[in-house]
């Protein structure tokens, strides 16, 4: 008797498909949603002090820029007067230039000769550099105030410049250059120069120790010299760095006052005038509590964006 067998299915036919079953997510234990609250617990005091001092203020600072209010009187509705008049006001946008000048020496500057510096103390070869790197790092252990007062004391009438100016006859180079109209800025942008050019140096040469060496040896095989392997191996390790260093220091000229006010205090007339200078008058000086809120908000969302639109393209260059 013949029996019946089944054809194997052909080759074209596809198969039936099957989709895994899904996995469910294990519940969370109650011990680890005793462990979240724990920590967040534990942060709340922090927490509560960074709203109490940080928070608060800065949403009053907001509230107050929308009103005109001498800190004594009752506050009166300003809308957005506070805000036209910053761009309107001559001091503020002479405040604004002296900032893009100070920009240069405070962050430029700085990070140009940091970089020349780190390319040349970061080779072994290089004998004492431990004590030029200790020597340009200086300036970052001194507070402001007491750069304030050094530089204040160099660029005296009878400070260390115009006397090495008499010493080689030449006198009619000598002057006070905090009073000069045209030397006061210049000079406290060395100053500026002078304070931030260790931090940049630091940042940098610790960054080249991270760059793999074999990458050095690479170049100089390819025939690399100084210059070249400055360009192709350090610069572009130095992403990160450079990102860090120039939000720092734009930031720092941004907001610089400490050795402005402690040197010229804006002056002679309006010629070192910087936007935190006029921020403290109108605040305490000449009471305008709004304006200067404004002020103060305008700078806050700035640095906001600089330090965004930073980490942005440093983010997009790796």
């Amino acid at each position: 008797m013949a029996t019946l067998r089944q054809a194997p299915p052909t080759t074209g036919s596809a198969a039936p498909a099957t989709t895994p079953p899904r996995r469910r997510r294990a519940p969370v234990s109650a011990h680890r949603r005793r462990r979240r609250w724990l920590g967040l617990a534990y942060l709340a005091p922090a927490l509560a002090v960074y709203a109490l001092v940080v928070v608060g203020p800065a949403v009053q600072g907001v509230w107050l820029s929308f009103y005109h209010w001498n800190g004594i009187t009752a506050a009166t509705w300003a809308g957005l007067d506070n805000y036209t008049g910053f761009l309107s006001d001559p001091t503020l946008r002479q405040a604004v230039e002296h900032t893009l000048f100070f920009i240069v020496f405070f962050s430029v500057l700085p990070i140009v000769l940091g970089l020349i510096s780190a390319a040349l103390t970061a080779r072994k070869d290089v004998k004492r550099a431990g004590i030029y790197r200790w020597i340009i790092f200086l300036p970052q252990v001194l507070t402001p105030a007491v750069t304030a007062v050094v530089w204040k004391r160099i660029y005296a009438p009878q400070g260390p410049i115009n006397s090495v100016l008499r010493a080689f006859g030449l006198d009619a180079l000598t002057r006070g250059w905090l009073g000069d109209y045209g030397w006061a800025l210049p000079a406290l942008g060395l100053a500026g120069t002078w304070a931030a050019f260790g931090l940049c140096m630091v940042l940098f040469i610790a960054g080249t120790q991270a760059i793999p060496s074999e990458l050095y040896d690479a170049a100089r095989v390819d025939g690399a010299g100084p210059v070249r392997e400055f360009f192709v191996v350090t610069l572009p390790g130095l992403r990160g760095q450079l990102a860090v260093v120039v939000t720092l220091t734009v930031l720092g000229a941004l907001r610089v006052f400490d050795i402005v006010w402690l040197t010229t205090r804006g002056g002679p007339g309006t010629s070192t005038v910087t936007p935190t200078i006029v921020l403290y008058q109108r605040a305490f000086a000449d009471p305008d509590v709004g304006a200067a809120s404004a002020i103060g908000v305008i700078l806050a969302v700035v640095s906001l964006v600089i330090a965004l639109i930073v980490v942005k393209l440093s983010e997009d260059n790796k």
